[in-house]
């Protein structure tokens, strides 16, 4: 491991390239990594770098808003099939149906998004900051997409407003069945359950921590407790594991997104060497979804 470390090094010095790592990618790719964090983290350092190279460990709407964040720079994604379920579950005509619904409507775009649909958007949200953004903003009609789950963690979180849903989910939390969650608290009776706003409702109803990812670590690291489930995706483990040594964490065995793991040490090292595959972006397409990018960082704040 120590030889493919100096490689890394020896590499990013070359080309002048820095790599974000998402906490979901294996955990080899987030101990080569400058930074490692959540989508609302990326996206923020994205914005602060210095080096001409980003090499992003993620998917595609990752890599893509750090290039419309930085047109200046080269993005590369070690693996472009590394694609995301849910940032295709809604179209634009479903947007623009919506608009002509609600005359006072804002579309709140979670980040987990295509940037064609980012470009039809009035603002971008991530799970760290979801509720803090939609609360500033001026319209009392949300139509959040494309995460139901999310929308309706939100939506809890802010009454006053008028929220339409979309039907759109993540496969990973989605998926994650309350029965799993009984069965794990029965074994377990001193348990803490720590869920991400993407799994249902019938879920988030048993946590005793609902956040992001970074929030799920940082409620870990401060928690006195020694048991954790952990209800999101499996590569958060590598970090929680890290931070707590001494704490037990369970996990989902079927919690695996399998385009993140399309990362790989080795995928990110040839990506290094060839600077490839590049993110490109039609230049009008990247205009129009900057305004919500840059909206959300402003409300975010």
């Amino acid at each position: 491991m120590e030889e493919i470390f100096e490689r890394v090094a020896q590499l990013k010095a070359e080309k002048n390239a820095v790599i974000l790592a998402h906490y979901y990618v294996n955990g080899d790719v987030q101990q080569v990594a400058d930074y490692i964090g959540d989508s609302y983290y990326l996206s923020k350092v994205a914005t602060t770098l210095s080096e001409k190279v980003i090499v992003f460990a993620g998917v595609n709407f990752m890599a893509d808003s750090a290039k419309v964040l930085n047109p200046d720079k080269k993005v590369i994604l070690p693996d472009s099939t590394a694609d995301c379920p849910m940032a295709h579950m809604v179209t634009t005509a479903q947007i623009k149906k919506v608009r002509e619904l609600y005359e006072d409507v804002a579309i709140v775009c979670y980040i987990n998004s295509t940037l064609e649909l980012k470009a039809e958007s009035d603002v971008c949200v991530t799970s760290a900051n979801a509720v803090k953004v939609v609360k500033a903003l001026p319209n009392k009609n949300i139509f959040f997409i494309p995460d139901k789950n999310l929308a309706h963690f939100v939506a809890e979180q802010i009454p006053e407003k008028h929220f339409i849903y979309n039907e759109g989910y993540c496969p990973v939390h989605n998926y994650m069945a309350v029965k799993y969650v009984e069965e794990i608290k029965e074994k377990y009776p001193d348990i803490k359950i720590l869920a991400h706003p993407e799994c249902p409702r019938q879920v988030l109803a048993q946590a005793d921590y609902i956040g992001s990812t970074s929030g799920i670590i940082d409620f870990a690291k401060a928690s006195k407790d020694t048991k954790f489930l952990i209800c999101t995706e499996n590569g958060v483990g590598h970090k929680l594991q890290l931070d707590n040594p001494d704490k037990m964490f369970i996990f989902n065995d079927l919690s695996i997104c399998q385009d993140m793991k399309k990362i790989t040490l080795q995928s990110v090292i040839k990506s290094l060497e060839s600077l490839a595959p590049e993110v490109e972006i039609d230049l009008e397409l990247s205009k129009k979804a900057l305004k919500p990018l840059e909206k959300m960082l402003e409300l975010a704040k």
